[in-house]
This record gives structure tokens, C-alpha cells and sequence, in this order.
């Protein structure tokens, strides 16, 4: 179970001149392995390069990771698949996002607050989940258009990334380390062939259907 996000601190009501946050996520579609959300304050100045982490080649999203981890502040918020299937994937995905703000926050010095948190997307936590308590502005295609979104999806999917290249390890059919858990030709073949595993999300219809088979 992910812990409880409680930063209600770092919000000063009507203040317009505190810390942007970037927010994104990985892993809202695929059948396996959890929902990672990166929350990113920039440096100054700010990495060169950023963009949307689809949008990159690995060995470059490898390098903006280093540099933004070694420069900038930032966290993630790692929702399982267990709690996946409690909450529905929108649920999970605005609780990770919570999470990761949560934890970024937590790095704050005691005179910091967050202006605002710029999410990637048209829908945000804030009225969703009852622990978010930042002003909150959803930015579709943010990824591409925010420096701050472009590092957070960075962040976002190379943690992700790095989750499944382990977890295939234990669970070497699957092709983790190649499709990062999404339903590949290959994924859905050895699903077939060697059932699911812990990390599979039961409430996604090619688990589920399986399960009644």
C-alpha cells in the first residue's frame, strides 16, 4: 500500500510567487508492473534538451535523468498493481502524481511554498484526492510544452523503466525489459501460455479475460 501524502505546509493561499512543479506519469496502459509519477522543480539554469520523454532516444533520456537528478529537486510517487485494481488506473495515476508532489515537497525548505503544480493531461488531483493541496493546472500535451512536464516524464518513465528491466529478471517470459509491461504480441503471447503473475493488473480486460478461461 502507498503511504499518505501530507504536505499541507508548503501551499500559502494567494501566493503567486512560489516554486512550479512539473508533474507526468508512466505506465497507465500497460498490463503489467505499476504506475510511476515524477514531480520536478527545475534548476537554473535548466537542463538543455528537454522534451517530452517519448519524444527522445534512450541514450538521451539516460543523460537528461543524470542531469536533472543532479541538479534539480525531484521525487516519484510508485502506485502497484494491487492498488491499480482497487482504485481503477485514474485513481492510481492521481494518487501517484499526489504521492510523488507529496514527497517532493517534503525537500522544501521551511521558507519554499509551491505556486503552482503544472500537470501533464486535462484533469488534475486537486477535488480527487483529498490529500492534494497545491493549486494545480492541467496542461494537455504539457510534456512537450513545459520544461518542468518534460523533465517529470523523463523522470517518470525511466524509473518505470528501470522497475520492469528488474521485475523481468524474476519474470523473464514476458518481455519486460523490451515492452515495459504493455500488451505486445510477445506479452500477450506468454500471458497465454504462462498465466499472470503478481504484477499483472487483473482489472485490465486481456488479465481478466484470462482469469475465466
Amino acid at each position: 500500500m502507498p503511504r499518505n501524502a501530507n504536505s499541507a505546509t508548503t501551499f500559502l493561499p494567494g501566493d503567486s510567487s512560489g516554486l512550479i512543479v512539473g508533474v507526468d506519469e508512466a505506465g497507465r496502459g500497460p498490463l503489467a508492473g505499476p504506475v510511476v509519477a515524477a514531480a520536478v522543480i527545475l534548476c537554473k539554469p535548466r537542463p538543455a534538451g528537454l522534451d517530452d520523454s517519448k519524444k527522445l532516444t534512450a541514450l538521451r533520456r539516460a543523460g537528461l535523468e543524470e542531469k536533472i537528478k543532479r541538479r534539480c529537486r525531484w521525487a516519484v510517487g510508485v502506485v502497484e498493481p494491487e492498488e491499480i485494481d482497487r482504485l481503477n488506473i485514474f485513481g492510481a495515476t492521481m494518487l501517484a502524481m499526489t504521492l510523488a508532489v507529496a514527497a517532493l515537497c517534503e525537500q522544501l525548505e521551511g521558507h519554499e511554498v509551491v505556486g503552482e503544480v503544472l500537470i501533464d493531461g486535462n484533469l488534475t488531483p486537486q477535488g480527487r484526492r483529498s490529500e492534494w493541496c497545491w493549486p494545480a493546472r492541467p496542461i494537455v500535451g504539457g510534456d512537450a510544452l513545459e520544461p518542468c512536464i518534460s523533465a517529470a516524464s523523463i523522470i517518470a518513465k525511466e524509473h518505470r523503466d528501470r522497475i520492469m528491466r528488474q521485475a523481468a529478471l524474476d519474470h523473464p517470459h514476458y518481455g519486460w525489459e523490451r515492452n515495459a509491461g504493455y500488451g505486445t504480441p510477445e506479452h500477450l503471447a506468454a500471458l497465454r501460455h504462462h498465466g499472470a503473475t503478481p504484477l499483472h493488473r487483473r482489472s485490465f480486460a486481456p488479465v481478466a479475460q484470462l482469469q475465466l478461461l
